[in-house]
């Protein structure tokens, strides 16, 4: 970046802001979010201005969507060996002592097992000491569990992420977000909107690809705002403002929304009669700029005849 885009922040495709007037809407947005998670941050990187921080994203989607039935780096855990439960054992050994609770401990069975291998002999002994050994590992296993339960230690369940509060299941895999929910990404300044897509459907393991959604920017009014893929939305986000009553960041279908500019957004909010009587006046205006147009063809056609009649007579 040379010295002239150095005090400027990229807004969208060649389209730069001034880092002062930047630097004025987030304290301005800061002071509305303050105390509040939706704060933003930002540092300088070889003289680039980042902002950072959390974006709300409110869903707007009219048709189903797909969550993954597995994530995508999600491993088979693998069943728990003799090496992993005796580590497990000697913590709760641990903890058995410091609460003064009888526990069974590894050194205890294996003095046992000396003294009882003294009583065998030849291949028998071998065999016993084995099968001794086995149950005793078995048992060591079932008591070690009992002590952990008694002890307060239990395993901890682990969940896929949540989708606004909806987990997985094979019967509502497929479903419709409610319209208005509004959730979260954590993004920056220098993403653009195609990477804050991937992010935000990721997050939420959603299997739709990316390309089916956009990010749109909704007024009150109406007005409807598509961010294009090179456009970096927390920038936008800041130059908007902080206030969702006045504008909201949308993820909607793209095939299914039409963007609304300012000029008609101004009309949306009248009754049918009065919209009806805008359409009426408008077709009688429509009606006399056509009629206008069609005199001055007349007028122009009638004088280039005129003049290729004098041209003809010139010639004979």
């Amino acid at each position: 970046m040379d010295a002239v885009d150095s005090d400027k922040i990229q807004v969208g495709e060649n389209k730069f802001v001034n880092k002062s007037v930047i630097l004025s809407h987030l304290q301005t947005y800061n002071l509305y979010y303050e105390g509040e998670s939706l704060q933003l941050r930002h540092r300088e990187e070889e003289g680039e201005l980042i902002i950072e921080g959390l974006l709300n994203v409110f869903w707007g989607v009219r048709r189903p969507i797909r969550l993954q039935m597995q994530d995508e780096k999600e491993s088979i855990r693998p069943h728990p060996s003799l090496t992993s439960l005796s580590d497990e054992t000697d913590i709760n050994t641990v903890k058995n002592d410091e609460t003064n609770q009888p526990c069974i401990s590894a050194t205890d069975d294996q003095s046992n097992d000396s003294g009882e291998e003294k009583g065998e002999s030849g291949e028998g002994q071998k065999e016993s000491t084995h099968s001794d050994r086995v149950t005793r590992t078995r048992s060591d296993v079932s008591a070690r569990r009992i002590s952990g339960r008694r002890l307060g230690i239990r395993r901890v369940k682990r969940h896929r992420c949540s989708f606004n509060g909806h987990f997985y299941n094979h019967k509502t895999a497929v479903f419709t977000p409610a319209f208005g929910s509004v959730t979260n990404v954590r993004i920056n300044s220098c993403m653009t909107t195609a990477q804050v897509m991937r992010v935000l459907l990721s997050k939420f393991k959603v299997e739709n690809s990316p390309d089916e959604f956009s990010l749109y920017l909704v007024h009150t009014s109406g007005e409807r705002h598509q961010l294009k893929p090179s456009d970096h939305p927390l920038a936008v986000r800041v130059l908007q403002g902080p206030c969702e009553q006045v504008s909201k960041m949308f993820l909607m279908e793209t095939d299914q929304v039409e963007e609304v500019t300012h000029d008609v957004a101004q009309y949306i909010k009248f009754e049918l009669p009065v919209l009806q009587s805008f359409i009426a006046k408008l077709q009688e205006e429509e009606e006399r700029e056509m009629l206008k147009l069609k005199k001055r063809y007349a007028d122009l056609r009638r004088i280039i005849k005129r003049y290729m009649k004098s041209l003809a007579d010139k010639t004979t």
